[in-house]
């Protein structure tokens, strides 16, 4: 039944505490009671009025309020060290990247700074056996170093960039191993090999959007296979002679080209300067002709006879003859063969004539000059 329902349950009304003739409390009543209950928390008793907060009361709450407000303010101070950068989120959502140094933001809840480190390298390996390009298998094994490059596709546009990272790296290495052979990774093509693992990796990372950014990969030495490493280490061996002999071979090239290209150009010069001494005396010759024409024109019998004399002379110079004229042809002469030969031997001629003049005694009976020839016939001073 209800408790206002007239019909004698007028007492249960909880409002006019069991006297039908009263009505509900009055509500400032009930505050003024609470206030008064509580006031001494703040520097109040008991005691009547119908002030609503007593001046005390609000003076203390004031402050409060103040120190919280400015240990919350407070709150958002943060600094960003020099490695780091720092990423504001407000109500969870990407806002800003703050540059190292002193910051604020507004604190939380409304928004959070995430600090990410970029200046830190983060280094895995991997180790594989994987095909070449020639269906042999080779033992890989390389290590990766990176680092965080855009910190807000680090933490948002990717769930795990480092397995992303890790899988891009294997599907690198697959890719670049399955296009060359084995002959050419084991031997000089390990650094090719090792920028086109690091040239395809990073790709696969940017599309992926890792934020993150290959610094460098390092490949170890290929290895073949354990059952032919034996037929490998011989053809190593046969490949390190061959460009040792191929060095050698260049080495003596080098060393005899220069000599060769030395010796044909003093040939060259040695011709050329042989070349002009001949032109020289051929005009020398030519010249000397030419004076000497000149004077037979103007003189035909003297010059003809000094040129007669003049050959004769040069040439009975050169031979081993002397020709003596002796009148009556019956004296006894003597000749100084060893002293003719002694001078004949000093000049470097054949004959002794050539120590003789043409008033000079050989014998020690009368002085017999020597007498001129001239055409075939002997002529008498």
């Amino acid at each position: 039944m209800a408790w206002n329902e007239p019909g004698g349950n007028g007492d249960k009304d909880p409002w006019s505490g069991g006297r039908p003739d009263q009505g509900p409390p009055d509500l400032d009543e009930v505050v003024r009671k609470l206030q008064e209950r509580f006031g001494g928390l703040f520097g109040r008793g008991g005691g009547g009025g119908r002030s609503s907060l007593p001046r005390p009361m609000g003076k203390g709450l004031w402050w409060i309020v103040g120190v919280v407000a400015a240990i919350w303010l407070a709150s958002g101070i943060y600094i960003v060290e020099p490695a780091e950068r720092g990423v504001v989120l407000r109500f969870g959502a990407y806002q800003d990247v703050t540059a190292p140094g002193p910051h604020w933001h507004i604190p939380f809840p409304i928004e959070r700074v995430i600090k990410v480190n970029v200046d830190q390298v983060s280094t895995f390996s991997h180790k594989a056996e994987m095909l070449t390009k020639d269906e042999n298998i080779v033992d890989v094994e390389l290590t990766v170093q990176s680092r965080i490059q855009d910190p807000v596709n680090y933490l948002f546009q990717d769930w795990n960039p480092e397995k992303t990272l890790r899988d891009a790296t294997e599907t690198a290495v697959r890719e670049a191993v399955g296009k060359n052979d084995l002959d050419f990774i084991l031997t000089q093509g390990r650094g090719r090999v090792a920028a086109e693992i690091k040239e395809r990796a990073q790709a696969l990372v940017d599309t992926y959007k890792t934020g993150l950014v290959i610094t460098s990969v390092n490949m170890q030495p290929a290895k073949p296979p354990e059952q032919v490493k034996t037929a490998f280490d011989d053809a190593i061996k046969a490949r390190e002679d061959k460009e040792r002999l191929e060095n050698k071979a260049e080495a003596y090239a080098n060393q005899i080209i220069p000599q060769a290209r030395g010796e044909a150009a003093r040939i060259l010069a040695d011709a050329k300067a042989y070349r002009d001494k001949t032109i020289a005396e051929a005009e020398g010759i030519a010249s000397r002709f030419i004076k000497v024409l000149d004077e037979y024109k103007k003189a035909p019998e003297v010059t003809r006879r000094r040129l007669y004399l003049d050959t004769m002379e040069r040439v009975l110079t050169r031979t081993g003859k002397v020709l003596v004229d002796i009148p009556g042809g019956n004296n006894l002469m003597y000749l100084p063969l060893d002293k003719l030969l002694k001078v004949s031997g000093d000049m470097g001629t054949p004959g002794p004539s050539a120590s003789l003049g043409r008033d000079e005694p050989v014998s020690h009976g009368p002085q017999v000059p020597l007498r001129e020839v001239d055409r075939g016939r002997r002529v008498r001073r």
